[in-house]
């Protein structure tokens, strides 16, 4: 038995990230590393709501090793109650440092998405 509602979702996701990917410019990244936490332009504001769904396993976050000190990125791993999975990556000194490698790598997999999907 088909589900129509899964098949409807991926047609619906496959295409908001197809748009969004076309959003993805090198102008676009820079303003991010520039201010990750804002006020951004239209296209980056697309983008970034884009990348913060609901939590989904696989999904990028920044882990404050020490508060206001060392931060690391994390990825999340699906099962309600299991800590994060710490990765390599890091330390960086700042969150808008953490935040703006959380952003490259979310990049970095909607373009890997895209390819696979062609």
């Amino acid at each position: 038995m088909r589900d129509r509602q899964l098949e409807v979702y991926a047609l619906f996701d496959r295409r908001a990230r197809e748009r969004t990917l076309a959003l993805v410019t090198e102008d676009v990244i820079a303003e991010h590393g520039a201010n990750p936490a804002g006020p951004h332009s239209d296209p980056l504001q697309r983008v970034l709501r884009y990348m913060r769904r609901a939590p989904v396993p696989g999904k990028y976050v920044i882990v404050a090793v020490r508060p206001w000190r060392e931060y690391r990125l994390a990825v999340l791993t699906g099962v309600h109650g299991e800590a994060p999975e710490v990765l390599d990556d890091g330390p960086f000194a700042t969150e808008d440092e953490a935040m703006h490698a959380v952003f490259l790598r979310r990049v970095a997999d909607l373009r890997a998405a895209a390819e696979g999907a062609a």
